[in-house]
């Protein structure tokens, strides 16, 4: 298969090779990824800058293009100019540390695996819990074998996989999991501090996510050493309210 490769942590990320080592031994694959880290920038897209696409050459070899915007903008550069022709799967990651819960609306990450989906592009998200040193290779081997598996049985269009690894050797995963999205949200706060010309700055934090033991939600999952799988959709609607909602009187009598 044609693989375009992402991630949100810049070209010279230690996952985004692992991922293209593992993935290139039996695929064809084009390395489009950020010049620089663009963590938590979620789906955002340039519009005011031109986008520029560089040649990088690793250990003395061409591998990839660096791009001075964002995963997104990496997919559709990737698609629309870049690759001579559509790719058959984007893989996006290895990302360092866990995108479950709440996180996968903040991620690039995830934001790219969408963007392809938006596109009909079957896509993969994966990302590794947090903790360095950072087990990609086992990782990346898991995903090369999921790659497989989509191209068997593919994707329906406008969804995507969202993968999350434990941090961990082959023999300390207990397995792979097929898991929903979880929902709890973490406590979030902002520490206030004064900088030396006294004035008001404050760093933005939060504690971490609980999902309890549920291991159908992701994670969960990976809170047990399972390898989560999650099926995201691009289409965000509510069918229920919707059906609920066609129900209302508005009040739209014409004419204001």
């Amino acid at each position: 298969m044609d693989i375009l490769l992402t991630n949100d942590d810049g070209i010279y990320a230690e996952g985004l090779w692992a991922l293209d080592g593992a993935l290139r031994r039996e695929h064809a694959v084009t390395v489009v990824a950020p010049d620089r880290e663009r963590t938590a920038v979620s789906h955002g897209i340039t519009l005011h800058q031109p986008l520029r696409a560089s040649r990088v050459a690793l250990n003395g070899r061409c591998e990839g293009y660096a791009v001075n915007g964002t995963p997104a903008d990496c997919i559709k550069l990737g698609v629309l100019e870049i690759l001579p022709r559509r790719p058959d799967l984007v893989v996006s990651g290895l990302n360092p540390g866990a995108n479950v819960g709440v996180n996968i609306n903040y991620s690039g990450t995830v934001a790219a695996a969408k963007e392809a989906a938006l596109a009909g592009i079957p896509a993969v998200a994966a990302s590794i819990e947090t903790g360095a040193p950072y087990a990609c290779e086992t990782a990346a081997g898991f995903i090369a074998r999921l790659v497989r598996a989509v191209a068997r049985h593919g994707l329906a269009s406008g969804t995507f996989l969202n993968v999350n690894f434990p941090n961990a050797p082959w023999q300390d995963i207990a397995g792979v999991r097929v898991s929903r999205h979880g929902l709890s949200l973490f406590k979030e706060y902002m520490e206030k501090r004064i900088d030396p010309r006294q004035r008001t700055y404050y760093w933005q934090g939060a504690d971490m996510q609980t999902f309890g033991d549920d291991l159908d939600i992701d994670g969960a999952a990976l809170r047990h050493r399972f390898i989560s799988i999650t099926p995201i959709k691009c289409d965000m609607t509510d069918y229920d309210a919707l059906n609920d909602l066609r129900q209302w009187d508005f009040e739209w009598r014409g004419g204001g």
